[in-house]
């Protein structure tokens, strides 16, 4: 949403980088606690993708994208031509070398480009010609099948997908709900679609879940408890399995702000029940598939886990995250935002 464009980088920590990459991470009975790694840039980093325990990819402003193939001991500055200008808000690699990462804003500022060398080059595989289109964010079920989400224009929504890994996008052009006024999704996480053997949600501005359970060729729509304004609604969607999801969100411009800011369902988003004991404003989501009942959320503000699938929430000591991501096959969980800043977690 165009609104997130202009998050800012309005918290601080007050442990230290240094002080925290040199506290313990893992020791059985201990609380989980977040371990910083150097990556070497400063930019606001609001995507992140672990296709495995040793490559991460992130994402961010300026033209940022930054991989690691040796589980974040090193990191390398990917360059996409003539991207200088772009905010890289949601990046998704399907495997070690092949990714895809997107960019917002108004008309063709809303671009896709694919890596399958590990980011050695990059096409440019899809340029917004909608001069009114914003598009937020995208999710991979494969290395073939994708969505992509835009706020809304003229009331209607508007869902992009793919199944050649890219080489096309296809506007679905029936099925999809008539969108409420001002109806998108907040652009800080890049988590804004999730994605099932056949189901695709989208959580959106107004905090409503969009749902399909046939890969698209049809489609209903929930709404939530999460409150809606221009700066709160859903910022971030996930799911365990066909039935047990989470959303989370609130409002951004009240970091500390914990009232409804997330919500819960157990029948594949059809009803949603208000969550409590999430520490503030979050704008990512994710379980751990790892570790069953487990999931963590994000926001600038701080971090908080689960392990009763989202019912129950304790605060994680340590920094705040714009955007998180599970690390697949294994409980690590990867963090990124503000100058730059990533971290891992193991549950």
């Amino acid at each position: 949403m165009r609104i997130a464009s202009r998050l800012g980088a309005l918290f601080a920590t007050v442990l230290s980088a240094q002080t925290l990459a040199h506290q313990p991470a893992g020791v059985p009975g201990a609380p989980p606690r977040w371990t910083l790694v150097t990556t070497g840039v400063t930019a606001r980093l609001r995507g992140v993708s672990a296709p495995s325990s040793r490559v991460i990819w992130a994402s961010g402003a300026g033209g940022t994208v930054i991989r690691t193939g040796d589980g974040g001991a090193t990191w390398s500055r990917l360059e996409i031509p003539d991207s200088a200008s772009l905010d890289f808000r949601d990046i998704d690699a399907v495997d070690e070398r092949t990714a895809y990462v997107l960019s917002i804003g108004e008309g063709d500022a809303s671009r896709i480009y694919k890596t399958a060398d590990a980011g050695r080059n990059w096409t440019l595989q899809f340029r917004n010609d909608n001069p009114r289109a914003f598009f937020d964010a995208m999710a991979f079920r494969d290395a073939r099948t994708g969505f992509a989400f835009s706020d809304s224009v003229e009331g209607r929504m508007i869902v992009l997908t793919t199944t050649d890994g890219g080489a096309h996008w296809s506007p679905i052009s029936s099925g999809l709900p008539r969108a409420l006024e001002g109806e998108g999704a907040f652009a800080a996480s890049g988590t804004n679609i999730a994605l099932g053997r056949r189901q695709v949600w989208i959580g959106t501005s107004r905090s409503r879940v969009v749902r399909s359970t046939d890969d698209g060729r049809t489609w209903s729509v929930a709404n939530t408890p999460l409150p809606t304004s221009a700066s709160a609604g859903i910022f971030s969607i996930a799911f365990a399995d066909d039935e047990r999801g989470i959303v989370v969100g609130g409002d951004y411009k009240v970091e500390s702000g914990a009232v409804n800011n997330a919500a819960m369902t157990m029948d594949g988003g059809q009803t949603w029940t208000t969550v409590t004991g999430l520490g503030g404003f979050r704008s990512a989501v994710a379980f751990v598939p790892s570790r069953p009942g487990t999931a963590i959320a994000a926001g600038p503000s701080g971090t908080d886990y689960s392990t009763d699938s989202g019912r129950s929430w304790t605060p994680i000591d340590g920094p705040g995250f714009h955007t998180l991501g599970v690390a697949r096959g294994t409980r690590t969980v990867w963090a990124a935002g503000e100058k730059g800043m990533i971290g891992r977690i193991e549950f």
